[in-house]
């Protein structure tokens, strides 16, 4: 299973940006797809899932209205549009694929750097 992120950047707070997750490697009917984001000394935070199958959305309540996750099962790709960004934004975005009856999250992409500028 491969995850490949993209679509970071550097953009100004207010600007927009669009995070791709390519998936690969298996059949993701059955998954729940993950966005997290890390800072340099802070833990992975949680951002939004969304289940393949259903396409049943949540969101961590710092980017709820102004995130959007959604999925292309054409193209087996995961996406996070990122509106009203702020600085508080910047950190590397990661995604992730689990299993619905999982509870953790066993593949992992290889992160992609958002910056927002004040």
């Amino acid at each position: 299973v491969q995850l490949q992120a993209s679509g970071g950047g550097l953009v100004q707070a207010g600007g927009s940006l669009r995070l791709s997750c390519a998936a690969s490697g298996r059949t993701f009917s059955s998954s729940v797809m993950g966005w997290f984001r890390q800072t340099p000394g802070k833990e992975r935070e949680f951002v939004a899932t969304i289940r393949w199958g259903s396409g049943i959305s949540v969101y961590a309540d710092s980017v709820k209205g102004r995130f959007t996750i959604s999925r292309d099962n054409a193209k087996n790709t995961v996406y996070l549009q990122m509106n009203s960004l702020k600085p508080e934004d910047t950190a590397v975005y990661y995604c992730a694929a689990r299993s619905v009856g999982s509870t953790s999250y066993g593949y992992w992409g290889q992160g992609t750097q958002v910056t927002v500028s004040s």
